[in-house]
């Protein structure tokens, strides 16, 4: 295996992961309401979004980016994620891949996390 060749395994094998360390680490560093709405983003992506190991991790940089910026103008998750949280996530996953079938269950899943999220933040504890 030549130098380029080992080069490209590494980056394929370790970037990724660091970068996905990276962007859970950002993540955590999210206000509690904001990390719930992401997690169950996460969470529903990573069920129902086939896409390569790549362009995961560059859609879910994005999404920290999304919710960073919106966490720090205090923009409410509602107007972030619209009424329908799995129609935000397939029009946020458009430019990543090539989507995927969601059910039902887990369309509601996806809902009522964000029910949550905007709980929490209406009525911090």
């Amino acid at each position: 295996m030549s130098d380029d060749e080992k080069g490209g395994f590494i980056s394929k094998v370790i970037g990724p992961k660091r970068r996905w360390r990276e962007y859970k680490a950002r993540v955590a560093r999210l206000p509690e309401n904001y990390r719930t709405a992401v997690d169950a983003i996460e969470r529903y992506m990573m069920h129902f979004v086939p896409t390569d190991s790549e362009s995961s991790v560059t859609m879910f940089e994005d999404l920290a980016d999304l919710f960073e910026q919106a966490a720090a103008d205090g923009t409410p998750i509602r107007e972030i994620v619209g009424q329908d949280p799995a129609e935000f996530v397939g029009t946020f996953v458009e430019n990543y891949s090539e989507g995927g079938y969601v059910p039902a269950r887990a369309r509601k899943r996806l809902t009522d996390a964000i029910a949550r999220a905007e709980q929490e933040q209406v009525d911090p504890r």
